[in-house]
């Protein structure tokens, strides 16, 4: 496995992730494009056997000392194999901030698991967060600089 930045080229495999990972909650094709193209946007895929089995899309705000981890997917095939641990470090280390935030669903115990794990901490609850309604958790971590 191998991770790598991502780009535009990207797209048509990203869209696939996305809808296999998240459903109803994936983002819109403009979403995948502007997270693949903007500037500022930190961006990494993991790529195995020529595809990508995982991306990362994270959203810093030096001026206030954070990012915001706007997106993490593994391909079910390849979950539980570190594959969505190396994004995540490969993303917060590039995010040139000291803070990282992320939000996950109530009822994704395995992400919010391994987010404990790399030490996040959960710092509120956003309410009926998702398009179905259920809650997400607001996860926060101090990133050594």
């Amino acid at each position: 496995m191998e991770i790598t930045k991502a780009s535009i080229l990207d797209l048509n495999a990203l869209r696939k992730l996305e809808q296999d990972s998240f459903e109803k909650d994936a983002w819109p094709l403009f979403d995948l494009i502007a997270v693949l193209t903007f500037s500022q946007v930190v961006r990494y895929k993991a790529v195995e056997d020529g595809q990508m089995v995982g991306f990362v899309a994270g959203d810093p705000h030096p001026g206030e000392g954070w990012g915001w981890i706007a997106t993490i997917a593994v391909d079910q095939r390849y979950r539980r194999r570190g594959i969505g641990r190396a994004l995540l470090h490969a993303c917060e280390e590039n995010l040139g901030v000291s803070r990282s935030k992320l939000t996950v669903r109530l009822s994704n115990l395995a992400a919010i698991t391994m987010y404990e794990k790399e030490g996040y901490r959960t710092t509120d609850i956003w309410k009926a967060y998702y398009n179905d309604g259920e809650d997400g958790i607001v996860m926060e971590k101090e990133l050594a600089r």
